[in-house]
């Protein structure tokens, strides 16, 4: 079965203290050499991206870029074979989740296949096997969709799953559930990874209503407090819901569902990487 992919990978790394690129070009594999310095963990071999191509299912594929767009070009058309080449989208504003989905509707539009796969540049680890248990409860359960989820220890920012049995009603970020919780209100230990299965067709009826959901955002740029509007991916949970549609959920660990944020998170990554390849 093929299954179009989607990897959303427009972002810029602001939390990643001496590196100004897009963080699924950061490595998996850091650099040896001793003239690296400090900063040898951002240069290596095998960047995120070309990590997640390889996992993904067989399928047409497509990468929603913005920052060091022609850095990733390069990559991945030096890296990929010919006949594998992904499409390439150009997100014209960096709007979030759902920004960056309505950004690949076209390419949605444009394939055939059943299924859709949304990934995240920033998540390099995610198995073969894990995205085919997403597409499996999609199918086995008659799903519109399967959410990722994972339960950390500690919840961080990641959106919180709202559900009833097996079904997700819906995903509540942390801008919305650390004021439930301030107010004492009890909210899931399960989070959302951010990758998702779709029926890719009923991915596209519901875009138009994302479209219609934007959130108002406030973010530190140069020191100063700037008010955008963002799109989350996580609304059209709760949107497919309550149109009587089944989202579902699969649950990973917390070590192959880490997304890089930080040096740290960086190193972390690297080191479970390496472990992987050399167990």
């Amino acid at each position: 079965m093929e299954v179009a992919s989607l990897i959303l990978a427009a972002g810029r790394g602001t939390r990643m203290v001496g590196y100004g690129g897009c963080k699924a070009l950061l490595p998996l594999i850091p650099s040896e050499k001793p003239d690296s310095g400090a900063h040898k963990i951002y240069e290596g071999e095998h960047p995120f991206i070309l990590e997640i191509l390889e996992q993904l299912p067989s399928g047409p594929k497509a990468i929603v870029i913005h920052h060091d767009a022609d850095r990733i070009r390069d990559i991945v058309k030096t890296h990929v074979p010919q006949n594998l080449q992904p499409v390439f989208i150009w997100q014209p504003e960096l709007n979030g989740t759902g920004g960056a989905v309505l950004a690949g509707k076209a390419f949605l539009e444009s394939v055939s296949s059943e299924f859709c796969i949304i990934t995240m540049g920033d998540v390099p680890l995610i198995s073969r096997d894990t995205y085919s248990c997403l597409l499996e409860q999609t199918i086995k359960t008659d799903s519109a969709a399967t959410v990722l989820a994972f339960r950390p220890s500690n919840k961080g920012q990641y959106g919180c799953l709202v559900t009833e049995g097996h079904r997700v009603k819906a995903i509540i970020e942390w801008k919305y559930w650390k004021d439930l919780e301030a107010k004492g209100e009890k909210v899931s230990e399960l989070c959302n990874a951010g990758i998702y299965a779709f029926r890719r067709e009923l991915l596209l009826e519901f875009l138009p209503l994302l479209s219609q959901k934007p959130h108002t955002v406030q973010k530190n740029v140069n020191g100063k407090l700037v008010t955008f509007e963002e799109f989350f991916l996580t609304d059209i949970v709760e949107i497919m819901d309550q149109q009587d549609l089944t989202v579902s959920f699969v649950e990973a660990s917390e070590e192959e569902v880490l997304g890089v944020d930080t040096p740290e998170q960086l190193q972390r990554a690297q080191e479970l990487y390496r472990r992987k390849i050399m167990p």
